[in-house]
């Protein structure tokens, strides 16, 4: 079975470290980071946010050596400027100032274009616009390849989504959520599972919702399972930032070997699983509101089971592939300590609980995202 290469993409935001709020320095973290981290951490819509990029690799160490010196090199960066990043898919408390988008012709643009998602009626930013992924490559493919990958990936998406739900309070108030980022993020167009298209049908698909302006560019596709424009990979955009990155890099393993365990059907041309559209929807509903703590839809049958069962039964299916790198027994470890202490939204709710504060939450959020 060949190995796949994978990369992680994370979004963290810089929030004050006396108020915790978030604040607007991502220019002042990234021109101090920028000399070690180069081309490696990147703007993001806002400038409260930073995001950083890892480079394709097939070691599950390297994936996680190379996140965590990244996390840290911005952590110091952003304490130059009295702010902290956190990782987090909505903000835990609401910013005191107003955001600002980041100062790009491209960004500018989106912001006119879509300006009813981004400003309030008065010209503010909104403050629900600030959302925090990450974001899953798995390479090398080609568009064709990556897209047939996708169908056979997109019954199981939910599954990761539920495992990384992070995002349960938002500007100091507690959602019900697991990820209220996955509801935040599906204002924007195209955010949903990824249509049954082969490479044509896709390439006419998007210049078609480029032409009538639904969206700015390609890269403006926001599927869950995307082939990316500017490297040669299936990017699984389904997850929220978690502080916790032995979580992150689980996510990253589990994608790629589910991954490396479907391609040989993708390569055979057996036909991927049929999912009704309602179906799939409800899946990822489900994945937001209860994460792993609930229930979701068995991706065979279509009925509910427990969020628990259904992991495990996409460990099961992806073993072939985590066999292959030798992820198996690391992969059952983690997953047995976060089913025990329910994942980043319930560790973020036990924070409060003990504490009673919501400044509490993003300092244990803020420690854990640039702890090794």
């Amino acid at each position: 079975m060949k190995i796949l290469t994978m990369g992680v993409e994370e979004e963290f935001v810089l929030v004050d470290r006396a108020t915790r709020a978030p604040v607007n320095r991502a220019p002042e973290v990234i021109r101090r980071a920028r000399p070690e981290l180069g081309e490696q951490l990147q703007t993001e819509f806002f400038n409260a946010q930073v995001e950083i990029c890892t480079r394709a690799t097939a070691s599950r160490r390297d994936l996680r050596d190379e996140l965590s010196w990244m996390r840290t090199r911005v952590g110091a960066a952003a304490r130059d400027v009295y702010c902290m990043p956190v990782a987090c898919g909505t903000p835990v408390l609401p910013p005191e100032e107003p955001l600002t988008v980041t100062d790009t012709e491209r960004y500018r643009l989106m912001a006119r274009r879509f300006a009813s998602l981004v400003t309030r009626a008065d010209g503010v930013a909104r403050d629900d616009g600030l959302v925090c992924g990450c974001h899953v490559h798995i390479g090398t493919l080609d568009r064709e390849r990556a897209l047939a990958l996708a169908q056979h990936m997109r019954p199981w998406l939910p599954v990761l989504q539920a495992l990384a739900g992070n995002s349960p309070y938002a500007g100091r108030h507690d959602t019900g959520y697991q990820s209220w980022r996955a509801v935040e993020h599906a204002r924007w167009p195209t955010v949903g599972p990824t249509p049954v298209l082969d490479e044509p049908q896709y390439l006419a698909h998007v210049a078609r919702l480029v032409r009538d302006g639904t969206l700015l560019d390609n890269r403006m596709v926001y599927w869950h399972a995307r082939p990316s424009e500017h490297v040669p990979t299936l990017e699984i955009r389904v997850a929220d930032a978690n502080a916790d990155l032995d979580t992150v890099v689980l996510l990253a393993i589990l994608v790629r070997g589910l991954a490396a365990t479907l391609l040989p059907r993708v390569d055979a041309g057996v036909p991927a699983p049929v999912v009704p559209g309602p179906i799939l929807l409800r899946a990822h509903r489900l994945a937001a509101s209860q994460g792993i703590t609930g229930t979701g839809i068995d991706p065979v049958d279509g009925r509910e089971r427990p969020a628990t069962r259904l992991l495990d039964a996409l460990i099961d299916l992806a073993r072939p592939g985590l066999d292959a790198t030798g992820d198996t027994d690391w992969v059952g470890e983690q997953w047995e300590r976060i089913r025990a202490d329910g994942g980043g939204a319930a560790r973020q709710r036990d924070v409060f609980r003990r504490h009673g504060r919501f400044s509490a939450v993003v300092d244990a959020l803020a420690a854990a995202t640039v702890r090794s």
